[in-house]
């Protein structure tokens, strides 16, 4: 089943343009991925990285320009073309069948068996030892469904289907939006292998920080254009985000310090099916950060907040008030609002235009016996598209069109229009580029100072610790400790994060 090991390969790319309709997404890109490398592809959402991708993966064919496979002229017709090459692009969004175990969505193409039959004992038996291989066993179980799978396993998945295919360029886009800490170290040590085997790897990631942990170059791009490549080690992040954005953002956790009022949101006990004994308050005008590893259950917390999960004990206030939402319509009707995680998933209608999606959750205060009136439907959705600046040729734009930052945006003017009492942002810059991320957090600071309830779930502990006033820890579904900014430190955080692991470690003889 494994693959004849390949040579080693480079890859590079000239004089890349793509244009859609009339609008040119890369403009004479070149692009080196040079053998036993890694080299990270930085830029805002709307770049052009994406598109550079398709083409390398055989998704899109350029306009002008021509890739060089080890100083051959190559054109990728399809995406077959491409990975027979040995060119493979791990996907941030991996497709998967949900139907079907791990196993046999790792080598789909490639089932092992006879006359047509696969053999499942076999298949796992491949599967355990590849994925022993190369390092994630235990974190894999051949046998699970696709549809089981967590989103950080389904990338571990895309992830299999390259290395048992033996690719030799390798490109990873965004592969730690969904992993832990702990996943995402594993991540890391395998790349480094993969370089020092011999093999290309292009990295794209909005995470400047990992860009300094992983990558040996890093090339940026700007509006579709080739800004300049940097040495790693003879850069900063400072440099690269300037290159980025062509702005210095050296200010971009800067917040408006208030007094908080009131309490506005207060937790008592919360259990539920997923987290147990939960006591928090938010203040107006006060952000606090929900932190912790992936797994930790400050998403299903969340959801409980939003009436989306049942709470089984406890009490949750609002403005003083006991309430018990039976739906999500009535956490709203209270004024909480939720912009969850999968925005893709769980909060836009990808096939409706960014008007619609805006004024989703307003139709009534735009609406007269049951009809929207659209003009005050246009106005409303033209307010927060100037105020947020969400960057769309126009409001009847379908919203799968925009970038991720902009796709977020729009989630935040739909509740923004609701003007909710407390809003509770779940990972609100995941997928997010650091111009795009500097503009979300001066729109939760601008709500903040006009005395909102902000509860800020973030795995990302500089953006933690730059957003937040107060922030509160949770590991297995509890609450482990709450830090003011003043004290606050990402090891503080991370110990607080990991303190049953500790108290286990330190109870062994």
């Amino acid at each position: 089943m494994s693959p004849t090991p390949r040579p080693s390969a480079s890859l590079y790319a000239r004089g890349i343009t793509k244009s859609f309709a009339g609008v040119r997404a890369l403009v004479d890109v070149d692009l080196d991925l040079p053998a036993g490398q890694v080299t990270a592809l930085m830029g805002e959402n709307g770049a052009g990285k994406s598109t550079l991708l398709k083409i390398l993966s055989g998704d899109y064919r350029p306009d002008a320009g021509r890739i060089e496979l080890d100083g051959h002229p190559h054109a990728f017709a399809s995406p077959l073309e491409s990975r027979a090459m040995g060119v493979r692009v791990i996907a941030q969004e991996p497709e998967i069948v949900p139907y079907v175990s791990v196993a046999e969505n790792i080598y789909l193409g490639v089932l092992p068996g006879r006359f047509g039959r696969v053999s499942q004992r076999q298949l796992t038996a491949q599967a355990e030892r590849d994925l022993a291989r190369f390092g994630f066993t235990g974190l894999l179980d051949p046998r699970s469904r696709g549809v089981d799978l967590s989103p950080a396993q389904r990338q571990m998945v895309e992830i299999m289907r390259a290395l048992v295919d033996d690719a030799q360029v390798i490109c990873f886009d965004e592969p730690t939006s969904s992993l832990s800490e702990t996943e995402t170290a594993v991540l890391f040590a395998l790349i480094a292998r993969l370089r020092d085997e011999g093999r290309a790897i292009g990295y794209v990631s909005h995470r400047l920080r990992e860009i300094f942990q992983v990558a040996d170059v890093v090339t940026v791009l700007r509006d579709g254009r080739l800004i300049g490549s940097r040495l790693v080690a003879e850069t900063s992040e400072t440099e690269v985000v300037r290159m980025m954005v062509g702005r210095d953002l050296s200010a971009m956790y800067d917040r408006t310090r208030t007094q908080p009022g009131d309490v506005a949101l207060e937790l008592v006990g919360v259990t539920t099916e997923d987290v147990r004994d939960v006591s928090l308050t938010v203040r107006r005008g006060e952000v606090v950060a929900l932190a912790g590893l992936v797994g930790a259950g400050r998403t299903e917390l969340a959801l409980a907040i939003s009436g989306d999960r049942p709470i089984l004990s406890g009490e949750l206030r609002v403005d003083g008030v006991p309430r018990r939402f039976r739906s999500p319509a009535d956490a709203i009707a209270a004024g909480i609002a939720l912009a969850p995680e999968e925005r893709k998933a769980d909060a836009l209608i990808m096939v409706r235009s960014v008007r619609d999606n805006i004024s989703l959750a307003a139709l009534r205060q735009l609406s007269r016996l049951g009809i929207v009136n659209r003009a005050l439907e246009h106005d409303m959705a033209r307010r927060y598209i100037d105020q947020l600046r969400i960057r769309t040729p126009s409001m009847g734009q379908i919203v799968q069109n925009l970038s991720g930052g902009n796709q977020q945006k729009v989630v935040l003017a739909r509740w923004l229009a609701r003007q909710p009492e407390v809003l509770v942002l779940d990972e609100p810059t995941r997928g997010v580029d650091v111009g795009a991320k500097a503009e979300i957090y001066a729109i939760i600071d601008d709500l903040a100072a006009k005395g909102a309830a902000v509860l800020v779930i973030s795995s990302e502990l500089p953006e933690v610790l730059g957003l937040a006033d107060r922030i509160v820890v949770m590991q297995n579904g509890r609450v482990t400790g709450e830090l003011d900014r003043a004290e606050a430190t990402e090891e503080r955080i991370l110990t607080l994060a990991i303190a049953d692991h500790l108290s286990a470690e330190g109870a062994r003889p």
